[in-house]
């Protein structure tokens, strides 16, 4: 019989999250959901709890983050601001520790590059460039990787994603822990992805990537 977790949302509102919720609500998951801009969300459903406000107040994350056991962080960071990525994830883990849930679940892109990785020289190239041209993002999602490798009492998988493209769920997602397998992906099949990783541990303190 599967287990009726109660599931923390950050980043409702974004091209994936939107989809996040529906799919555990028809999973049978409970959910809660930290919003900034509550009429942002695409689709009303009055079995999603709203937690307004902003994802850079602790008190609001533990407001958010208590009586779940699951927490799914697709956080966008916002356009011009600085780099928020490694303190909203630090922050998220520390309430987790003390709230004594185990399971995280994120998404970064697949220009990160960790140890152990054998990326093609497209996409090496790829993730150089990212560099190049947003050096403050990337050495904030390095900071974030590095939040997450040290935390070893939380159960964490960071999804490493392509292309984000609008469209449905395809049933067609290509998975590697080394190297980007694809171009890009639709945002459904991510949905779809990271709420199939509730129960999965294949993924746990590792990061995949994933494409279709």
């Amino acid at each position: 019989m599967k287990k009726t977790y109660k599931i923390a949302v950050i980043g409702g509102t974004g091209k994936v999250g939107r989809y996040i919720a529906d799919i555990a609500l028809q999973k049978g998951y409970q959910v809660r959901m930290l919003v900034r801009n509550p009429e942002r969300l695409a689709h009303k459903n009055d079995r999603i709890e709203i937690v307004k406000g902003d994802i850079q107040d602790p008190e609001l994350i533990y407001k958010l983050l208590k009586d779940c056991q699951i927490v799914i962080n697709t956080f966008g960071q916002p356009v011009k601001e600085i780099p928020m990525y490694s303190e909203v994830t630090g922050n998220i883990l520390e309430i987790m520790k003390e709230l004594q849930i185990s399971r995280y679940i994120g998404v970064t892109g697949g220009s990160l590059t960790i140890n152990g990785d054998k990326k093609s020289v497209l996409n090496r190239a790829g993730a150089k460039m990212f560099e190049i041209f947003f050096p403050k993002m990337m050495k904030d999602k390095k900071k974030e990787w590095d939040i997450l490798f040290h935390n070893k009492l939380i159960e964490w998988t960071i999804i490493r994603l392509p292309f984000v493209v609008d469209g449905s769920r395809t049933g067609h997602v290509k998975e590697d822990l080394k190297n980007m397998p694809g171009t890009k992906i639709t945002n459904q099949d991510i949905a779809a992805f990271i709420i199939n990783e509730i129960e999965n541990q294949e993924y746990i303190h590792k990061a995949p990537f994933i494409a279709n």
